[in-house]
């Protein structure tokens, strides 16, 4: 596929849906970085697929040692408040492309796109 019939995703948004997310996934030139903000052990149980862990109680911190303050962010955590409260956090610490993934695993396991953990199997 040549690059000029490359859909381009729509700019980073403050809350995103999942099919946002996987747009700009799919685009291949994501340069984004998605954290699930929940517990270790729900992130090892199930994660949207290349998300990686930060628990909410360490965000902040393991956020500005490991990420540039430009990169784009994309959260989710157990529920949208939980989501929007860790986006605040980031966002007062100064970055600036902070997207609140509403709905979470949930709505992206709903939406059938690729998970990855110890239960990713279907019963």
């Amino acid at each position: 596929m040549s690059n000029s019939s490359r859909i381009i995703p729509e700019p980073l948004k403050t809350q995103s849906l999942v099919s946002d997310l996987k747009k700009r996934l799919d685009w291949g030139e994501p340069a984004l970085t998605i954290i699930d903000i929940r517990d270790r052990d729900a992130f090892n149980t199930s994660h949207i697929s290349g998300a990686i862990s930060l628990p909410i109680n360490s965000l902040v911190d393991r956020t500005l040692i490991n990420l540039e303050l430009t990169r784009d962010l994309y959260l989710y955590g157990s529920t949208d408040e939980q989501t929007a409260s860790a986006a605040a956090q980031l966002r007062t610490v100064g970055y600036q492309n902070v997207a609140e993934v509403k709905g979470g695993l949930a709505a992206w396991k709903a939406s059938s796109y690729p998970i990855e953990g110890n239960s990713t199997k279907v019963a």
